[in-house]
C-alpha cells in the first residue's frame, strides 16, 4: 500500500481559482450565503439583549469574474461585534464590498426581537417575541460605500369584526393578526424596533401579552369589544401614524386577519 503524505504547499503559491477569468459574459446579480445561524446583540430602546439570527449575506459578481470568495462573508461575520442597528449595519456593509471586491452587495438578518411586557391590570410580567427583519443594500460610488436600511417588524395583535358586532345579539368573532411594517430609512438616521411595535398595537382592537390572569383576560375581551376594527381599519390606522415617523423615507404596511369563522385570512396593504 502506497503511503499518501499531503504535501505541504505556501498560501501564497496555491491558485486563486475564484479570482480567475469566466468568459461566458454573464453577470450574477447576488452571490453569496445564506441560511447562517450567529450570535447577535439587539440594540433595543432601554437596553441591549443576546439573540440569534438568521443571515444572508452577497455580493453582484462582474461577468468576468469566476466567484466570489465565500469564506470572507463568514470571516467578516466573525469579527462583527457590534449591537444590530442601523449604524453598525452601515459599519458592516462598508466593511464588505471592498473585502469581497464588489460594487454592490445585500445584508439581511432576522431574528426574534423579546421586549418584556406587564399585564394591563395584574402588571405580571412577560417576555413578549416579534419577529424583525433588518436588510442593507449597500453599493460603491466614488470610492465611498452609500447604504441603504430597511427595517421589517411582524406584530401579532387581536381584531374584532364590526359587522359581528354590529349584527349580533351579544358578542362578536374575533382573531388573531399580523401587522406587517417595513420602513426605509433616512440616511444617518435610526429608529428603534419597539417604536414600530408600539404603533401596531396601539391601532390594533387589543394588544397581545404572554401570559394573563384572569382579570387581564376579562381586560382583553372587553376592550376589544369596545375598539372594534376591520382589516382595512387596521392597515389604514397604522400606516397614518407611520406615516408620521420624521426618521423614515418611505413605509409598506400589510394587516392579515386570520378569521376565525372562516378558512382563511382577510388582508390589506398600503405602500408609500
Amino acid at each position: 500500500m502506497n503511503d499518501m503524505k499531503a504535501k505541504h504547499v505556501s498560501p501564497s503559491k496555491m491558485a486563486d481559482v475564484q479570482s480567475s477569468e469566466d468568459h461566458r459574459n454573464l453577470a450574477i446579480e447576488q452571490v453569496g450565503v445564506r441560511g447562517i445561524r450567529f450570535p447577535i446583540m439587539v440594540q433595543g430602546e432601554k437596553d441591549v439583549h443576546p439573540s440569534i439570527a438568521q443571515f444572508s449575506l452577497n455580493v453582484a459578481l462582474p461577468p468576468e469574474k469566476k466567484g466570489t470568495h465565500m469564506s470572507r462573508f463568514m470571516a467578516l461575520l466573525q469579527e462583527s461585534k457590534e449591537p444590530v442597528s442601523a449604524s453598525s449595519m452601515d459599519l458592516l456593509m462598508k466593511k464588505m464590498i471592498p473585502l469581497l471586491e464588489a460594487k454592490k452587495g445585500v445584508i439581511e438578518l432576522s431574528y426574534a426581537h423579546f421586549v418584556n411586557k406587564f399585564a394591563p391590570v395584574s402588571g405580571i410580567e412577560s417576555l413578549m417575541d416579534y419577529q424583525v427583519t433588518w436588510t442593507t443594500e449597500g453599493h460603491e460610488h466614488q470610492g465611498q460605500v452609500e447604504s441603504i436600511h430597511f427595517l421589517k417588524v411582524v406584530v401579532p395583535v387581536m381584531s374584532l369584526c364590526p359587522c359581528s358586532k354590529e349584527i349580533s345579539d351579544f358578542g362578536a368573532h374575533n382573531q388573531r393578526s399580523h401587522v406587517t411594517i417595513e420602513v426605509c430609512l433616512k440616511k444617518d438616521t435610526t429608529i428603534f424596533v419597539e417604536e414600530l411595535i408600539r404603533i401596531a398595537e396601539s391601532q390594533a382592537s387589543c394588544e397581545l401579552w404572554g401570559l394573563l390572569k384572569r382579570t387581564d383576560e376579562k381586560y382583553v375581551t372587553e376592550k376589544s369589544y369596545e375598539n372594534p376594527k376591520f382589516v382595512e381599519d387596521l392597515v389604514r390606522d397604522v400606516a397614518s401614524h407611520v406615516a408620521q415617523l420624521s426618521s423614515i423615507d418611505s413605509f409598506d404596511v400589510e394587516a392579515e386577519n386570520f378569521e376565525s369563522i372562516h378558512n382563511h385570512s382577510a388582508y390589506a396593504r398600503i405602500r408609500s
